[in-house]
């Protein structure tokens, strides 16, 4: 594919991605590789969860993995902070049942104290604090995280002033905060498995929509070095980085 091709490709993935809701990335099917992780996060949440138990679900995203866990609807709150994600719940869960907790700050926790049984957390920010609050006695939480160094290989290479958005996001420190608030940690692992795009325009498709990893990407911006990667991709048929994740159960005491 000629060089001209090849860019109008890679601006017309940028583009699609500018509409992306929810969290579906289906449009990457076949077009890239997540190693599987050592641990099913879904299974863990389930094998902890009774169908008694109140749940809240922060950052729940589209909600996809919190229908998945199949727990009761008047049992369950979501917390969302992305308008489009907002707009999307409302229509999606407020049919169910599900109590939908909207705010505009990252993070922000229900007015709801020693109310849930168990708060469960997907790749979502963390408030130490607010979990505390709104956890019972012996509540349980559970977080599947992204780690500080995600993708570094990548992004570092897109951007030459690359600096981590979240470098105080690994385990240990996050442990350490939960321990500092009273919990006892139950389970903690940690991975770093392989991530591969197998064109260029999958690599841009997913860097316009994780802008927090690829700051201030843009094909136009990153034109040469995306053509050092497609001649990457040309010899030996992808691009490697590691994601970054970890793994936190821990008991409200």
């Amino acid at each position: 594919m000629k060089n001209k091709d090849l860019l109008q490709q890679w601006l017309n993935e940028e583009k699609l991605a500018k509409h992306f809701t929810g969290w579906d990335f289906s449009h990457l099917a076949h077009r890239w590789y997540n190693e599987q992780l050592p641990w099913n996060y879904p299974e863990i949440v389930k094998q902890h969860l009774k169908n008694t138990d109140q749940l809240l679900d922060t950052g729940t995203g589209d909600a996809e993995l919190l229908l998945s866990f199949g727990h009761p609807y008047d049992h369950t709150v979501v917390t969302e902070t992305w308008q489009p994600n907002i707009d999307l719940l409302k229509k999606k869960l407020a049919p169910l049942g599900i109590q939908l907790y909207a705010s505009e700050q990252e993070n922000d926790m229900p007015d709801m104290p020693n109310s849930f049984d168990i708060i469960t957390n997907s790749h979502d920010g963390l408030n130490f604090t607010g979990i505390l609050r709104c956890l019972k006695p012996n509540g349980l939480f559970i977080t599947e995280q992204v780690g500080a160094t995600n993708n570094y290989s990548l992004s570092s290479f897109l951007s030459d002033n690359y600096v981590p958005a979240y470098p105080q996001n690994t385990l240990v420190k996050v442990a350490s905060n939960f321990v500092e608030c009273g919990f006892q940690i139950l389970q903690s692992e940690v991975a770093y498995p392989k991530i591969r795009f197998y064109d260029v325009g999958a690599l841009v498709y997913y860097a316009t929509i994780i802008s927090w990893e690829f700051p201030a990407f843009s094909v136009l911006k990153c034109q040469t070095k995306l053509q050092q990667l497609q001649n990457i991709i040309d010899q030996i048929g992808f691009i490697e980085s590691n994601e970054d994740r970890f793994l936190l159960v821990a008991k409200k005491q």
